[in-house]
């Protein structure tokens, strides 16, 4: 298999440049501990939207489902789309509550709703199981950056895990929101050039049908079983409506309707974007049919396919991918390892600036723990399989009190230590009987999670102040916002960013132009050079309405000083 040219990490240098030059930029406007950790409740909530679907959506897709879709077609898509339905669910239950919570991390809401001591429990595990489920992550994206550079899987990893630690460092939520905006568009644009090149080379859709038959049905392979998808779902189902970064986007937009519309566009982005992304490793089954390592299919097509420079752009893409989770998730983790833990415990009257420095601290920590346990993941049987394991042990039995303790008010805090508890012990057992199969382990354990759960709620709590707590905090999950809530739109920062915007279009559509030279004559170099151009484009018209923007202000501005003036 052919590697990366000088062209290729030229491409990557210059992307990397960009990320960093962003998250620097961005880190003058970090003046507290709530502008890194929730952007100050300002976040819009397109890019909410693209930032959610990012943080949810890494190179595990690339390598794990990847695999699932050259071996089984179709049946990745069935898999992927699980995501959407936590989303829609978020818009009509969760989004709304979230917001109205006053929450700075999601561990804050446990204290209120149970006591400090399950704060502090879920906490610590939760930290646990998010440095474990980050380590899946830059594993995977490690694989790719192996099977593109020849690098070893050590040094692909300990690169990828500096840059991503790097970079979120600085910029807190604003960078991580703001780069998964640039990715997102990197990501897209260098998807869309593969696509129509690998339904060339496989003599086109009619062919590639003929080929590989079974791989256009929805329920192909033991992954299309009707009881494993039912169990899939369940499980994606309570993994992301816990998940912290998922609450923590719903609950750093201005207002709940802001934070229900994000929650809806990420369940359209989750909807449509799948089936761009994994094509290309279906098509890879008739293109390549006797891959040694299935998970490589989407990047052992890209390096047949990809001329010089393009290549470098989609492995950029593929970075953008996984960064834009990893730098989500060490924002949050790092924002529990600070609020919940640091200064709950050890400075409960830290001054702001400590509080941005110790979570600037955290999030480099957190970092290199990460990068150090990726090193380790293919002990486990590869990414999918770590992830179901990670998953099953922790994210179920973790998630439920969260997820449905800001449902139901009647569960009580020694319902969330058992189902911990009970979800762990029974995740272990479970897995340790080869007899007992993925699914029903899975089932068996998040309907004892749940019962558990539900048991602690059949009597009332016998202390009247825990009783009138919880009340009065769901009084206020039921209570709309007030305008005095709501942060003040800053009018100059929004023109700021879209510039922002504009800049990092401008740079994205340079490189693809330039980078689409060298293979001007075939059809990815006119694809990435029509790219380019339609970046540049989308660059001007944004850099046009915020000049725009900016004219129709002035006069209403000018019109209150001389109101000010007169009076």
């Amino acid at each position: 298999m052919q590697t990366l040219q000088q062209l290729d990490y030229w491409a990557i240098a210059i992307y990397m440049l960009l990320m960093a030059g962003i998250g620097l930029f961005l880190g003058k406007f970090v003046k507290n501990i709530g502008d890194y950790f929730k952007g100050g409740n300002a976040i819009p909530w397109v890019s909410g939207a693209i930032s959610n679907f990012m943080t949810k959506f890494s190179t595990f897709i690339f390598v794990a489902y990847a695999g699932i879709a050259y071996q089984h077609g179709f049946v990745a898509l069935t898999l992927i789309w699980s995501t959407v339905l936590p989303a829609l669910l978020g818009v009509a239950i969760f989004a709304k509550r979230w917001r109205r919570a006053g929450i700075m991390t999601p561990m804050e809401f446990l204290e209120t709703r149970f006591n400090s001591s399950v704060r502090q429990t879920f906490s610590w595990m939760g930290v646990l199981f998010k440095i474990l489920d980050n380590m899946v992550r830059l594993y995977a994206l490690g694989l790719f950056v192996k099977a593109a550079t020849g690098l070893s899987l050590e040094s692909s990893i300990l690169a990828c895990g500096i840059i991503v630690a790097l970079y979120t460092v600085v910029g807190g939520l604003w960078a991580v929101v703001v780069t998964d905006v640039v990715q997102f568009i990197i990501l897209i644009v260098a998807t869309l050039i593969l696509v129509p090149l690998t339904i060339q080379a496989a003599g086109g859709l009619p062919s590639m049908m003929a080929a590989i038959p079974d791989h256009f049905t929805w329920f192909n392979g033991p992954k299309g079983m009707p009881l494993y998808l039912m169990v899939y779902y369940l499980m994606i189902l309570v993994k992301y409506s816990g998940n912290w970064t998922f609450i923590q986007r719903f609950y750093s937009v201005r207002d709940e309707r802001a934070s229900q519309k994000q929650g809806l566009l990420t369940a359209v982005f989750f909807f449509l974007f799948p089936i761009i992304f994994l094509f290309p490793s279906i098509a890879a089954k008739a293109l390549i049919p006797n891959l040694e390592n299935p998970e490589m299919a989407y990047v052992s097509v890209c390096l047949k396919l990809l001329p010089e420079g393009i290549m470098g752009l989609m492995v950029a893409a593929m970075f953008a991918a996984t960064m834009s989770v990893l730098s989500g998730e060490y924002n949050v983790t790092a924002g529990v390892l600070t609020r919940d833990i640091y200064q709950r415990l050890f400075n409960p009257k830290a001054a702001d600036k400590e509080m941005l420095w110790v979570g600037r601290f955290m999030t480099l920590v957190l970092g290199a723990l990460v990068t150090i346990g990726a090193l380790y993941v293919g002990g486990f049987g590869g990414a999918f399989e770590a992830n179901k394991l990670f998953t099953g042990l922790f994210a179920i039995p973790m998630t439920l009190p969260l997820v449905l303790g800001i449902v139901l008010k009647r569960p009580q805090p020694w319902g969330a230590f058992a189902t911990l508890v009970v979800g762990m012990g029974l995740g272990l057992i479970l897995n340790t009987m080869p007899q007992v199969s993925w699914e029903w382990a899975t089932l068996i354990e998040i309907v004892s999670c749940v019962l558990v759960f539900l048991l602690s709620g059949a009597l009332l709590s016998p202390s009247a102040l825990y009783q009138q707590r919880v009340e009065a905090f769901f009084r206020r999950l039921r209570t709309p916002l007030t305008e005095a809530e709501k942060p003040a739109e800053n009018p100059v920062f929004m023109q700021i960013m879209n510039r922002l915007y504009a800049v990092a279009l401008v740079v994205t559509g340079a490189l693809f132009i330039v980078m689409s030279l060298p293979s001007i004559e075939e059809t990815s170099g006119r694809v990435a050079l029509g790219a380019g151009c339609l970046c540049l484009v989308l660059s001007a018209l944004m850099w046009y309405r915020t000049r725009k923007t900016i004219l129709v202000s002035e006069p209403v501005e000018h019109h209150k000083t001389q109101q000010t003036i007169e009076n």
